[in-house]
């Protein structure tokens, strides 16, 4: 592949819900560039952008695909996207890099979740956009349809039809291209060859028709083009062309494409609209690149995605990590073409390549000369908030599975791996259910560590609710010097403290040596309470007598007197437990807003107040026990269908309800005990 100066290179990704065609769709831009000779199908598992093996045995996209293709004497950097929430992460990574997103639409689903999120995210981020309605020869596919949807769902959009379709569904065969007026006629065979013809006479009043709103909607873009239509002056095809590059570039009308990427029609039409009208990439004067994703291979080592923003990248020379501090040197880049390598001596100004093996590059880097050091805007992932807890199934896997953790966490920023020291357990924490099961897959299949993956444990704690006053005697006699401790404390309830120690001692009953020690014994008692288990908190413990012996007494029987006292006196001190309860903060359409608020009742949340972020979006804020969140991800995309989202912050521990401790505590203890 060639070297293409900046005002050729197109870079564009491929977004919207899954099943809408955006693989199927690259797989034809392919076939048509002459890439390949023969259409994959993801049923098959044999396209060229759904390679790793978790995709072809899912049968999904879960990673972004760079996928180039050379058409019109233009280099396309086709980014092509997972469709599900759980993935959300590479469609965030990828549209930071890019020009223009291509939301790809079903002709019959019209409209889905993931289509609506990902459009939402291009309008804040200004980014242009192009729709491409597919599957149009399906049952029940409708164009006109989902095209009404589009307006009714965001009224303030500019949305222009560049083209018709010809014949519906099964009968489906081309297109009408609205600034040429001319009709595409398509071969049946899936060749992508077609004839081009005049407009249908039944077509062609819409096709003027559209063509009056078009040349309304592109004119503003341009002042010359402007005052001629001003002036009532028609635009030609050509005034057109010019409004409309500018007007998709300023982001000011979205326009509207269709076609069948299974049956190869219209998509020759978006590719030439590709090279003829999307942007160019901006270029900064400093040399820079920003690596927007990664890939953890056990025998290719590292391989960083990065597109470059100013300056060129040449191979064997070193570049300077901006992010980190750190100079590093740069292999052999290479473009990538799903799987497929090719090597490059270097890369230029708004191209997109690889390179490996920078053991210092992370994610959201960037590189730079060091003489000229600049920051560009990093990636701004989702945050994860489904949590499993982790093991491996083979003893002494354990080194294993850290190194293998820390080297998938690269590749995946929306992934979070921490270790709950309460509790002891490794948690990792996604964006949903297929992520963290395809992260299980990986670590078996890149780095031979099976594990498993369980609900983690709650890190409840106890407390108690009543004063008492309890004595521990440590007295042991074996031949020799002996050990004996004996205290008297004073175990009280202090709320929102953790743990307070005093000591009331008068005529040296314990001496001061050992009163230390008394403080450790307590502190390592309160790690295990005596109802469960769990940590001991909110208490005060006041040293009020005890004795002692001139030769047996020791720092170590106090702090066994010391312990032996306590968990004497919590016992008696009515324990409680206690759970601990987060603040949360979701996201929703207005429209789930009853659903949303009845389940957090049912969770025994607190709602303690709502906001409206726009028309169609409100913010809840309620205080729920962490215990009933653990699943929240699952339970919250169901009753709002994917749309909506949240996060959650501990706050306090509260005291668990009377008869739902009583059950609780009795679960845990058999929990425990298997």
């Amino acid at each position: 592949m060639k070297t293409y100066d900046t005002k050729n290179l197109r870079n564009i990704c491929l977004v919207g819900h899954g099943g809408a065609g955006k693989t199927s769709l690259t797989e034809t831009f392919l076939f048509n560039s002459g890439v390949i000779n023969r259409i994959g199908k993801i049923t098959e598992g044999n396209t060229v952008s759904d390679y790793l093996p978790e995709e072809v045995k899912h049968k999904v996209s879960i990673s972004t695909s760079l996928i180039p293709i050379e058409w019109q004497g233009v280099k396309i950097n086709v980014l092509d996207t997972p469709g599900y929430l759980d993935f959300f992460g590479e469609v965030k990574s990828a549209l930071r890099v890019v020009e223009c997103g291509i939301l790809v639409l079903c002709g019959v689903a019209g409209l889905e979740v993931q289509a609506e999120i990902t459009f939402n995210l291009m309008t804040q981020q200004k980014l242009p956009r192009v729709i491409f309605i597919n599957k149009l020869d399906r049952k029940n596919a409708n164009f006109a349809k989902v095209l009404e949807q589009l307006k009714d769902a965001y009224p303030h959009a500019r949305f222009v039809p560049l083209q018709l379709p010809i014949g519906q569904e099964e009968n489906f065969h081309g297109v009408i291209d609205i600034i040429e007026n001319k009709e595409y006629d398509y071969e049946a065979n899936g060749s992508g060859k077609f004839s081009v013809k005049e407009v249908p006479a039944e077509y062609q009043l819409e096709t003027d028709l559209l063509r009056d709103q078009l040349a309304e909607a592109v004119a503003e873009a341009d002042d010359v083009i402007l005052t001629k239509y001003l002036e009532g002056e028609r635009l030609n095809a050509a005034d057109l062309q010019t409004a409309l590059r500018q007007a998709l570039k300023q982001d000011l009308v979205i326009p509207v494409l269709c076609g069948s990427a299974y049956r190869n029609i219209g998509v020759t039409n978006i590719m030439d609209f590709l090279a003829d009208f999307a942007p160019s990439p901006e270029v900064v004067p400093e040399k820079a690149a920003l690596v927007f994703k990664t890939l953890a291979d056990p025998y290719v080592g590292k391989m960083s995605f990065f597109r470059v923003y100013g300056g060129k990248f040449i191979a064997e020379t070193l570049v300077y990590n901006s992010s980190h501090g750190l100079e590093e040197k740069i292999g052999q880049p290479f473009y990538l073409c799903g799987k497929t390598q090719e090597s490059v001596a270097s890369v230029s100004a708004g191209d997109i390549a690889v390179i490996s093996k920078l053991q210092d590059v992370r994610t959201g880097d960037t590189l730079c000369g060091k003489e000229h050091p600049v920051k560009l805007q990093g990636i701004d992932f989702p945050v994860p908030t489904l949590s499993v807890a982790i093991e491996p199934k083979a003893k002494g896997d354990e080194d294993k599975l850290g190194s293998a953790l820390a080297r998938l966490a690269e590749e995946d920023p929306s992934i979070r791996i921490s270790k709950n020291t309460e509790t002891k357990e490794l948690l990792l924490t996604g964006l949903g259910e297929m992520q963290l099961e395809i992260f299980q897959e990986k670590l078996s299949r890149k780095f031979g560590v099976a594990v498993s993956m369980k609900v983690p444990r709650v890190p409840y704690r106890e407390t108690i609710r009543k004063a008492v006053k309890v004595e521990g005697k440590h007295k042991k006699q074996t031949g020799g010097h002996g050990q004996y401790g004996h205290v008297w404390i004073n175990i009280e309830p202090a709320e929102g403290k953790d743990f307070e120690f005093a000591e009331a001692i008068f005529g040296g009953s314990v001496p001061k040596q050992y009163i230390p020690a008394v403080e450790k014994g307590i502190r390592e008692a309160m790690a295990e309470g005596t109802m469960v288990g769990y940590p001991v908190t909110d208490i005060k413990v006041t040293l009020c007598d005890g004795s002692y012996h001139a030769v047996d007494s020791s720092e170590m029987a106090f702090k066994l007197a010391a312990i032996i006292a306590f968990r004497k006196g919590v016992a008696l001190a009515k324990p409680t437990l206690l759970e601990p309860v987060v603040e949360a903060e979701i996201r929703v359409p207005e429209v789930f807003m009853g659903d949303v608020i009845g389940d957090i009742n049912g969770k025994r949340g607190k709602v303690l107040g709502m906001v409206a972020t726009n028309e169609k979006y409100q913010v809840i804020f309620a205080h729920v026990p962490q215990a009933e969140m653990m699943r929240y991800a699952i339970d919250l995309r169901s009753l709002t269908q994917g749309r909506g989202s949240f996060t959650m912050k501990f706050i306090q521990y509260e005291e668990v309800p009377g008869k739902l401790s009583e059950t609780l505590v009795s679960q845990l203890k058999s929990a425990q005990s298997h």
